[in-house]
């Protein structure tokens, strides 16, 4: 790839493995993914292990780390973090992203990818429990994936409503 010869391309270590065979996966479209999210962050350097699982695997994991008893769509796991760098790792099920792709309008690689720009932002310090913060979480999703050319649907009001809500906080 043209990115890796970039010195700050370099950087950004970013793992993918597809331990799936729900959904055929765009590998280096999750990698540019988190590769962009990292570059735009305060951490010089940072490594991301992705694992595209299907849905009883992410559902164990949810209910070993978390204690809840269902599959979810993503996981983020800090596994350090210093000044100069950050190392995480993140487990997406590509049977909840085809799943719920047809609710956003988008194919499943899409939504795959929203899970990727999600726990990737968690990695960099977005979090998503308070309203305020779900609206900083939102207009960086939507940023993201605008910037990897997905369109959002003028109907999905999840980022666009998140964004107008701002102002009342």
């Amino acid at each position: 790839m043209d990115g890796d010869s970039d010195p700050a391309m370099q950087a950004y270590r970013i793992l993918v493995a597809n331990e799936q065979a729900t959904l055929a996966i765009d590998e280096a479209r999750l990698i540019a993914a988190a590769r962009s999210i990292l570059a735009d962050s305060e951490y010089p350097a940072g490594v991301v292990s992705i694992a595209v699982v299907d849905d009883p695997t992410i559902h164990a994991l949810n209910v070993q780390y978390l204690q809840h008893d269902y599959p979810t769509d993503v996981l983020s796991f800090v596994l350090e973090e210093a000044q100069q760098c950050v190392e995480g790792e993140l487990v997406v099920s590509a049977d909840t992203a085809v799943r719920e792709a047809s609710e956003a309008g988008w194919s499943p690689l899409d939504e795959l990818l929203l899970y990727v720009i999600h726990g990737t932002l968690h990695l960099i310090g977005y979090d998503d429990h308070e309203p305020s913060d779900q609206v900083e979480m939102y207009r960086a999703e939507a940023y993201y994936l605008q910037k990897l050319g997905v369109q959002i649907a003028a109907d999905q009001t999840r980022w666009l409503a998140g964004v107008g809500k701002e102002s009342q906080s």
